[in-house]
């Protein structure tokens, strides 16, 4: 059914949101799975083959833990921005992408051993978040000038 609005009963509505926004924060959600799966794998490889230190492995995998539950904020927070044209929604989304990049960035290049497949799969993943983050701040601006507009 269409808007049921009074005030917008009979009048154009402009929808603000981002497609592209959009498809690459589904696209991300399925890449980060991916990501969480492999770099999983990639850890009991390294902690059978390579000479890990046990302290290490541990806190490696708990940034691994706090990693997928902050991106999944994230992703929750920037789709229910866009999709509702929420600023607040897409600026906790913004916020939320430093501690997932700074993650990525351990992982491609601080942790004890980095694998050449980690060094492919961080890098996809950080052009990701910022195609994400340009997108997301133009949405956010969007939002915001039509925000100031109304009132």
């Amino acid at each position: 059914m269409a808007d049921q609005n009074p005030r917008t009963k009979g009048k154009t509505v402009i929808v603000l949101s981002l497609l592209p926004l959009q498809i690459l924060l589904y696209l991300n959600a399925w890449y980060f799975g991916l990501f969480l799966i492999s770099e999983f794998l990639l850890y009991i490889y390294k902690w059978s083959i390579l000479p890990y230190p046990s302290q290490n492995i541990i806190g490696e995998v708990i940034l691994l833990f706090l990693l997928m539950v902050i991106e999944a904020a994230r992703l929750f927070f920037g789709t229910k921005g866009n999709l509702t044209e929420k600023v607040v929604h897409l600026g906790v989304s913004i916020a939320l992408l430093l501690p997932v990049l700074f993650g990525a960035l351990f992982l491609l290049l601080w942790q004890t051993y980095v694998l050449r497949v980690e060094v492919i799969f961080c890098s996809i993943l950080l052009v990701v978040f910022l195609l994400e983050a340009i997108f997301e701040v133009v949405t956010l601006v969007t939002f915001a000038r039509a925000a100031s507009q109304v009132t």
